[in-house]
């Protein structure tokens, strides 16, 4: 299990072969340096689903713009939009709506988007799954990394580690999201988010 950036960087180079690999991404902004070093070591498909982004018309921009990087990269890297079900991501969350941000009702949306994600890969034969969110520096990356070796072990397949925001991953994002002109959002997705 890697648990540090060190491992992870030493473990993309050894790879021998380019792994199948599903991306699960909350937004293009995010996804653009992940995918930048992504692409050089696997066969990546991009994996939006993002039921707790508010309101709907958010999370369609969203994936639009997703979609127009991918199209930007020309790249053979495939699009796939989760079902769009933000009754579920309330339920999901119920109890915890005055959580600070980061806290506990962001752990539970997180891990409701990753196991969607990790149930997708498995049941679609990828070799590893993985998620864009840590790239954010609002985001707690080690619980990110626990979230995924959890859904490894209960799903039998491998979750990629990641701390996408080392090496200016997160600044790098900014650069893309600029070079590419892409919608950049100023709130994480859901509602809660939205309010503060």
């Amino acid at each position: 299990m890697i648990d540090n950036y060190k491992d992870f960087e030493s473990f993309l180079e050894k790879l021998d072969h380019r792994p199948k690999l599903l991306l699960h991404s909350c937004c293009g902004p995010c996804s653009s340096s992940v995918l930048e070093l992504l692409v050089k070591y696997f066969d990546v498909d991009v994996y939006y689903y993002n039921p707790n982004i508010y309101p709907e018309s958010e999370f369609v921009k969203r994936s639009n713009t997703q979609e127009s990087l991918l199209k930007k990269l020309d790249s053979n890297i495939r699009f796939i939009e989760g079902k769009y079900d933000y009754d579920l991501y309330r339920k999901t969350v119920s109890g915890l709506e005055e959580e600070r941000e980061g806290g506990l009702r962001c752990k539970e949306c997180i891990g409701l988007r990753m196991e969607e994600a990790c149930r997708y890969a498995k049941g679609n034969g990828y070799d590893y799954f993985t998620t864009t969110l840590s790239v954010s520096p609002h985001k707690n990356s080690k619980m990110i990394n626990e979230i995924g070796y959890f859904l490894e072990k209960k799903y039998s397949i491998p979750y990629l580690y990641s701390d996408f925001k080392k090496k200016e991953g997160y600044k790098r994002s900014i650069v893309l999201s600029k070079e590419y002109d892409l919608y950049r959002q100023d709130y994480c997705g859901c509602e809660y988010s939205l309010r503060n």
